[in-house]
């Protein structure tokens, strides 16, 4: 440290602080700035960085909230829909089931009408043989009493013995 002190020389002292504070001031001027800008921009990079990234986290969240709000609109109308097809169902097989019975009251009708128009038929064709039959036998037993003459004498005088004139 003796050495250290012996050599030393005032002037080279002085020359070496000027310019230490010369190139201090260089570096301020040219270096410093410069690097203090860099560093300040990089850190307004990294707010803004931040930032959008709170941002997209807040409009990630808004969009998350307004798909399940969505999601559930979706819902409910799906449910709706799906009641209203229930219902238009049911409707539908309701009025099958009345329009069935319908028809089918309208076929058990007609078919009794026509059982009863075939009744009626058979009635007035069985009359129609009864009568024709009775016509043929009362022809036969007319011609058998009518063949003999005192069988015809006989049955004038009892038709007109049945007569009784006024």
């Amino acid at each position: 440290m003796e050495k250290l002190l012996e050599q030393f020389s005032l002037g080279l002292f002085v020359w070496q602080l000027i310019l230490f504070i010369g190139l201090l001031l260089l570096l301020r001027k040219f270096a410093w700035k410069p690097i203090l800008n860099a560093v300040e921009k990089r850190e307004e990079g990294i707010k803004g960085a931040l930032e959008a990234a709170e941002a997209a986290k807040k409009e990630m969240q808004n969009v998350t909230a307004d798909s399940e709000k969505l999601l559930k609109e979706a819902r409910a109308e799906r449910d709706t829909l799906l009641k209203e097809a229930r219902e238009i169902k049911e409707g539908i097989i309701s009025e099958a089931k009345e329009q069935a019975q319908v028809e089918g009251d309208k076929m058990i009708k007609q078919a009794q009408a026509t059982i009863e128009a075939e009744k009626k038929a058979a009635v007035a064709d069985i009359k129609a043989q009864v009568a024709n039959l009775s016509v043929e036998i009362a022809e036969k037993v007319i011609k058998e009493e009518l063949s003999n003459k005192d069988k015809q004498l006989k049955l004038v005088d009892d038709m007109l013995g049945d007569i009784k004139l006024n």
